[in-house]
């Protein structure tokens, strides 16, 4: 008699991993249609932005949260910082702000973040880069 073999159990679609990027997503995609419209109508063009910039940033969110931890701390806090200076200077250059303002709000958002994030995951994590047993 022969055994049968095992069914290779797959992965479950979980929605855990979805929550707050989804939500962030939806709060900028919401935000930069209200920027870009200045007090006007809104435009299906502004539709397909507001659309479009929920996406990205939902994606960019998932994928930094979900597959960051395999990159060094000092990488994914630069990560980190240049995913949210980007998203924040697009923001601003919404508003028909000049170029050189929206990069330097940019750069310094990021820079913020950046080193935010970084201090949050050195003191977070012990030298190997998981996550501190205290």
């Amino acid at each position: 008699m022969a055994a049968h073999a095992a069914v290779p159990v797959g992965r479950q679609f979980s929605t855990h991993g979805w929550g707050v990027p989804v939500t962030l997503g939806v709060l900028y995609g919401l935000w930069a249609p209200t920027i870009a419209r200045d007090g006007g109508p809104l435009t299906w063009g502004q539709l397909g932005l507001g659309l479009i910039s929920a996406v990205v940033v939902a994606a960019g969110i998932h994928l930094l949260r979900r597959h960051g931890h395999v990159l060094p701390r000092e990488v994914r806090a630069a990560a980190w910082g240049a995913f949210s200076g980007i998203a924040v200077g697009f923001l601003f250059s919404l508003s028909d702000a000049s170029i050189l303002s929206s990069s330097g709000l940019g750069l310094a958002f990021g820079a913020v973040t950046g080193t935010a994030a970084y201090y949050l995951f050195y003191t977070h994590e012990d030298a190997a880069g998981r996550p501190a047993p205290y």
